[in-house]
């Protein structure tokens, strides 16, 4: 029983071998970046997702639009809705994106990408892929970024997480080997790790930033974590004015939130799993997973969405129009600078900064106790639309500084 048990397992293993080799091949291939300066439309694809997913992508998309009302009047910017990436839609395909659904995203330049719902067990959906860690995967976005900005505590973090690789590449690919033993993958490549640890300090290169903290726990992962590690220290080496610093990802955690260090840190680079973790602790500190976007990017395509979930309970509760917009509005604000419009996109930030962390006169709870999605992001509007927004900002600060 147990030989055959293990040549079963050595079948899948030795499949799932086959099939890594060839996307570091595929890696290795030169591709084309975008030049979005060049482009006429921009496409913006809309993925409502699921959940809240609709309800806070169209608050968000009424900012862009507002934003960009003078490029969406020319006919320079164009927005496309993607309807099929619901659980419903996924469920009856089989699959984390439908093919032809996958062809519509490939076919516009970015993506505003609401919440979806990736099935667990014990729920009514089919053990189908994150369509999250699907998309990564088919269109090669590999970093994740994350900023979180908290001026008033000294913060002003920017998260470099790696996307395509780590725990969560084969997250559905794993198997149980008999009754008693279950057998999950973790992935790191050198080619993986070395594009999302080059990002990370290109970054902090063009904005004179001399640290970053690579966030590993190769102590103990000191194979895979092992390899991101010494990535991270030969890279470091083309950045002589760059200091490198490696944490472990369980005292990272710790220090995150502690007064006396965190202003010390400033550009994180770090695996899938452990970015997933950190980022969504960093926000909370920020006022909340509802404060906080993501980008997703890649060589050709990039997307961008809030870092929470769908939220079915509120839909379920009735909640839905309460839910907090702030994540993908501020999703968005990167998608604009992604796109070439940087003006535009700090704008959206500070605008928010004002609102959630200054202000605070129109206050999203999540509850009947707030307001609704809708009016929150009318008054967000109201600050784009200001021209005492940038002072206010600036006067926050100094608030903080205090």
């Amino acid at each position: 029983m147990s030989k055959e048990l293990i040549k079963k397992a050595k079948e899948k293993f030795g499949a799932i071998i086959e099939e890594q080799l060839e996307r570091v091949e595929r890696m290795k291939q030169p591709v084309k970046e975008t030049d979005y300066s060049s482009l006429c439309p921009i496409i913006i694809g809309l993925c409502w997702g699921d959940g809240i997913g609709p309800i806070i992508s169209k608050h968000a998309q009424t900012v862009l639009t507002h934003v960009l009302k003078d490029e969406v009047a020319s006919g320079k910017v164009v927005f496309r809705d993607i309807a099929g990436l619901t659980i419903e839609n996924r469920a009856k395909h089989m699959k984390a994106i439908p093919d032809d659904v996958l062809e519509e995203i490939k076919s516009c330049h970015v993506i505003l990408k609401g919440p979806t719902t990736t099935p667990q067990a014990g729920d009514k959906w089919p053990n189908i892929e994150s369509a999250n860690v699907a998309m990564r995967r088919y269109l090669d976005l590999y970093a994740n970024v994350r900023p979180v900005r908290i001026p008033k505590q000294g913060i002003d973090w920017c998260f470099f997480r790696e996307n395509t690789e780590g725990a969560y590449i084969l997250g559905s690919r794993g198997f149980d080997v008999s009754q008693d033993l279950s057998i999950d993958f973790k992935v790191i490549t050198e080619q993986g790790a070395e594009r999302i640890i080059r990002m990370a300090f290109e970054y902090a290169d063009k904005n004179n930033i001399e640290r970053v903290t690579v966030v590993t726990k190769s102590n103990v992962v000191k194979t895979g974590d092992g390899r991101f590690s010494r990535a991270a220290f030969r890279i470091a080496k083309e950045y002589p004015a760059i200091k490198l610093d490696e944490w472990y990802i369980d005292i990272m955690t710790a220090k995150l939130i502690d007064p006396a260090r965190r202003k010390e840190f400033k550009v994180f680079v770090l695996p899938n799993l452990y970015g997933d973790i950190l980022t969504d602790e960093a926000a909370q500190l920020q006022g909340g997973v509802g404060t906080a976007g993501s980008a997703n990017i890649g060589r050709k395509w990039a997307m961008f969405e809030a870092i929470h979930g769908s939220a079915p309970r509120m839909v379920k509760e009735g909640r839905d129009k309460f839910a907090d917009p702030s994540s993908m509005i501020r999703a968005s604000s990167m998608l604009l600078r992604h796109i070439g419009y940087p003006q535009q996109g700090a704008k959206v930030e500070m605008a928010l900064e004002v609102c959630g962390q200054y202000e605070k006169k129109v206050v999203v709870t999540g509850r009947d106790t707030g307001v609704t999605g809708a009016e929150y992001t009318k008054y967000l509007l109201s600050w784009i639309d200001n021209p005492q927004l940038k002072a206010r900002w600036e006067e926050g600060i100094k608030e903080g500084d205090d």
